[in-house]
């Protein structure tokens, strides 16, 4: 059976960190380990996650949450990696299960799964809906990407392929997306489920710098990664607008 680490970041966190803590504990896939990364809070966060008694926990700070999430991955002794963000939790108790059971019978070097946006102050009530669909690299180039919080990969792919870039401040999981998908022989699948429920306002949507920011640093990934450039950034987020739709 393999190993599922799930790795949260936090800082500052305490009016939701217990959520996605009791949704990890509530997995019913039993070879899993959880690793928090505490970027030094000042709140009640770290007294809130010692009562959840995690597996690996480090308070102390750090340099941004794309460092906090490479010392999350040097840390993992799980086959497979994905993370859990301190504002989200798990959709449902058979995720982990479910993910594994796709990486498993395809023999895949990642899966990912569809994702829905929710109110911060009810986590019933659906904003977006974020279904994937199959993977094909052509799609890349039109700016088609999984929501990285429902990515799990293999550790061997990144110790293959490299970490998060820490000079991206915002976009760094877009790029190390694109990075892995964009290899020819890596084999990833899709497990059509909703995984993960994300409370709406993250960083990348705080302010309209924030959003000049990403698209700017989602600009410079698509380049670098040799997948596209404006057009794919244009498409990128003509297709967030469906995600309004059908929820």
């Amino acid at each position: 059976m393999l190993k599922i680490s799930v790795i949260t970041l936090c800082k500052n966190n305490e009016t939701t960190i217990a959520d996605a803590m009791q949704s990890f504990q509530m997995q019913d896939y039993p070879n899993k380990e959880h690793i928090v990364i505490d970027g030094a809070s000042t709140d009640n966060t770290l007294y809130i996650i010692k009562q959840f008694n995690p597996d690996i926990l480090k308070s102390e700070p750090d340099q941004g949450m794309y460092f906090a999430a490479n010392k999350g991955i040097a840390l993992a002794t799980g086959d497979i990696i994905a993370f859990l963000h301190a504002d989200d939790l798990f959709a449902s108790p058979n995720v982990l299960s479910r993910m594994a059971e796709t990486i498993e019978q395809n023999n895949a070097d990642a899966a990912y799964a569809d994702l829905v946006y929710v109110s911060k102050d009810n986590v019933d009530k659906v904003i977006r809906n974020w279904q994937s669909g199959s993977f094909s690299p052509k799609r890349l180039k039109f700016g088609w990407m999984p929501p990285h919080p429902t990515f799990f990969a293999s550790k061997q792919v990144y110790q293959t392929y490299g970490v998060f870039d820490t000079s991206y401040r915002i976009a760094a999981d877009y790029d190390l997306m694109m990075r892995f998908l964009s290899k020819p022989n890596f084999k990833v699948s899709y497990c059509p489920i909703t995984t993960v429920k994300m409370r709406t306002g993250g960083i990348s949507n705080r302010s309209a710098k924030n959003i000049l920011n990403k698209m700017r640093e989602d600009l410079r990934a698509a380049r670098s990664n040799k997948i596209g450039g404006l057009f794919t950034l244009i498409f990128k987020n003509l297709r967030k607008a469906g995600q309004f739709f059908g929820k």
